[in-house]
């Protein structure tokens, strides 16, 4: 009993899941890297950005602090998005988490690394540079680490519908039956009877196959006999 229960276990079928998953949670991960990473070079056109105030102005501050995060946030949510194996999506939400605390912790740790500068805000009111910091980095790695938190939460668990899932996967994929086909019996029939009720035959082409029909002396002599010989 066991035995016939570990053989129709799907493979794979732990590692399989819907794509659905992780759709949602991906799909805003992708739209919060894209942010990040081209934020710091189109927001001075709308006078919202940290200096230098020009646009599409490459530094090694936002090449580290803002362009690397944001590329690894967009990767990490298609994973998430496109995937359908667990360990690839966990992978992409752990992506995202790690992207979304370098946003966090990036500007403290910059100067040691000698990794540059990501500026200071331009703005004269402290409402104006509080929404520069929440929306660059603090609160936009923030809201990063939430969705990859909770995708990964997501697909770390397997459910019900995971489970449906991979066995409805396996049973597409399944190959067709190559077994005994009944066929109508071509012996003999009475005259008047029903084609429903004639006698059939399973044959099973294996066995028809691994068994060769025996032929008898008389069937042999027969055989030669009835044989019609032509002249050229």
């Amino acid at each position: 009993m066991i035995g016939s229960q570990r053989a129709d276990r799907p493979r794979g079928g732990r590692m399989t899941i819907a794509r659905s998953r992780g759709a949602l949670s991906g799909l805003l991960l992708v739209l919060l890297g894209i942010w990040g990473a081209l934020i710091p070079f189109i927001g001075p056109n709308f006078d919202f950005a940290f200096t230098p105030d020009q646009p599409w102005v490459w530094t090694t501050g936002r090449g580290w602090l803002e362009v690397l995060p944001g590329a690894v946030t967009v990767i990490g949510g298609l994973l998430l998005l496109t995937s359908r194996n667990r360990a690839t999506a966990m992978l992409g939400g752990w992506l995202t988490v790690a992207a979304g605390a370098w946003f966090v912790v990036g500007r403290a740790l910059a100067g040691p690394l000698g990794l540059g500068d990501a500026g200071a805000p331009v703005a004269t009111a402290e409402t104006k540079r509080v929404w520069l910091d929440l929306t660059y980095f603090y609160g936009l790695g923030a809201l990063i680490i939430f969705l990859g938190a909770l995708a990964l939460g997501r697909v770390s668990v397997r459910s019900v519908r995971d489970v449906e899932y991979a066995s409805r996967t396996a049973v597409v994929d399944a190959p067709a039956h190559t077994g005994p086909v009944p066929v109508t019996h071509t012996g003999p029939v009475a005259t008047g009877t029903p084609v429903g009720d004639r006698p059939t035959e399973v044959i099973d082409p294996q066995r028809q196959q691994q068994v060769p029909r025996r032929r008898g002396l008389r069937n042999l002599f027969r055989g030669r006999r009835d044989r019609t010989l032509v002249h050229r």
